[in-house]
């Protein structure tokens, strides 16, 4: 069973920045692909940012340019560096990672931007 573990969520303030840690029990190499969703009171879950396989990436038009999400595959570690924050970007951050025939969820980590 993959377990996945997110870290570095907290408060922060506008324009501040915040580096999300999302590690994997397994070989990131399994998972076709990874990323981050987030989770704002009272809205759906909604995609942040996607890494491939292959290394390519895609961004939610509200983040692109303040985002950036990564990997490290030898730390088995995928990143999501946040900067700019707004107080929008307030939510519950969650990773995941999607097999073929199987995704998998971390816990969430909770970050909050105050004005």
């Amino acid at each position: 069973q993959v377990q996945l573990v997110e870290s570095g969520g907290g408060l922060v303030q506008a324009g501040g920045s915040l580096r999300l840690s999302c590690a994997t029990s397994g070989s990131i190499f399994s998972f076709n692909a990874m990323g981050w969703y987030r989770q704002a009171p009272g809205k759906q879950r909604e995609l942040v940012a996607v890494i491939y396989s292959g290394g390519s990436t895609n961004y939610a038009d509200s983040v692109k340019g303040r985002f950036t999400i990564s990997r490290d595959d030898a730390k088995n570690t995928m990143y999501l560096q946040m900067n700019s924050l707004k107080p929008e970007d307030t939510a519950v951050y969650y990773c995941n990672a999607a097999e073929i025939y199987r995704t998998y969820w971390g816990q969430g980590t909770p970050v909050t931007v105050s004005s």
